[in-house]
């Protein structure tokens, strides 16, 4: 089942120049990191270190509005950065980045060689519709702290996606819940890539078809379809 997509009057006049879209994908072929997503991820990392020139991340226009936007519903854009920043500067790091599993290899990147969010969630976990909202505060938020599963609550106000359960992502795209997460069983998905100005229309909609194509060329046969949220 296609859940439907939605954004809050409320985030859209938070962010007016906020646009979203949806990657789709049943029929997925899922499993541990391989040489394949690695390069992927080694190419992503190329790509970055190109179009930064040496600047640090939250200098790039696009991250720099994430970090204006964070600092708009109440967070602090320093201390939790927004996916794609976060990535970004891992994939600087001595460190580098982290290989989980094929799917969420192929996502984080696109978000590293487009310098964008992008979010993963397992299809047949989500209940109902997915929407983004500012919290009331109350909503739960299954996650893990020191090893141990745990329900925190976000912020009232705070930018979330979440479904009919509860909440899947906190501060807009800053951390994901466990519920909703890729695993190596996962075999339907739902990717939402996210933009502000000074991104481009077509800036995005070039992330999402390499998406799309990177999928396919994982699980042939996969149906994947595109689409703007409402």
């Amino acid at each position: 089942m296609t859940p439907t997509i939605t954004v809050s009057d409320e985030v859209r006049a938070l962010a007016p120049g906020f646009t979203c879209l949806a990657v789709e994908a049943h029929g997925l072929v899922n499993g541990p990191s391989d040489v394949r997503s690695s390069a992927l991820l080694d190419d992503a990392t190329r790509r970055l270190a190109e179009r930064l020139d040496g600047r640090p991340p939250h200098e790039d226009p696009h991250l720099a509005a994430w970090r204006d936007t964070y600092t708009a519903f109440g967070a602090k854009p320093s201390r939790t950065r927004n996916s794609a920043e976060a990535l970004a500067k891992r994939a600087l790091s001595e460190a580098g980045l982290p290989r989980i599993n094929l799917l969420v290899d192929l996502y984080n990147a696109i978000s590293v060689a487009h310098l964008i969010p992008v979010g993963g969630e397992d299809t047949d976990r989500i209940e109902g519709a997915m929407r983004l909202v500012r919290s009331t505060g109350r909503e739960p938020f299954p996650t893990v702290a020191g090893g141990e599963e745990t329900i925190e609550h976000p912020e009232p106000g705070e930018v979330v996606w979440r479904d009919d359960e509860g909440v899947t992502c906190r501060r807009w795209n800053w951390r994901q819940g466990v519920r909703t997460r890729l695993t190596e069983e996962s075999v339907n998905a739902l990717f939402l890539l996210e933009s502000l100005a000074p991104m481009s229309a077509g800036e995005l909609e070039a992330a999402g078809t390499e998406l799309a194509e990177s999928l396919e060329k994982l699980s042939p046969g996969a149906r994947i379809t595109v689409r703007t949220p409402e």
